[in-house]
């Protein structure tokens, strides 16, 4: 089951998550990151690496934040073509809707 990344990193996206994964399964646009389902292989390296609590395990994710799962598919696949795999940590981005627990 892959993971997947929710609202807590819209707009509050740290890249903490991306250095310790190891397949390399992280994308990202302006906003936030995603995982690409087909490459996440549920080793969860990534979940307590999050400041902000945004990662979980598919059948984890809160209610509020099911769309998430197809987002993170879909935002993922687009991003494969146009350079939005990430894979080194980068400076974080804190939004104006960003509430950071770091």
């Amino acid at each position: 089951m892959p993971h997947v990344v929710t609202a807590n990193c819209n707009d509050c996206k740290y890249t903490d998550c991306c250095v310790v994964c190891p397949v390399e399964c992280f994308y990202q646009d302006e906003k936030m990151l995603y995982i690409d389902p087909a490459d996440c292989i549920d080793c969860e390296a990534c979940v307590p690496e999050c400041p902000v609590e945004a990662i979980y395990s598919e059948p984890n994710v809160p209610g509020q934040w099911q769309s998430y799962i197809q987002l993170n598919a879909d935002k993922s696949a687009a991003l494969k073509g146009s350079g939005g795999h990430i894979t080194e940590k980068a400076d974080p981005l804190e939004g104006p809707d960003c509430s950071a627990k770091k």
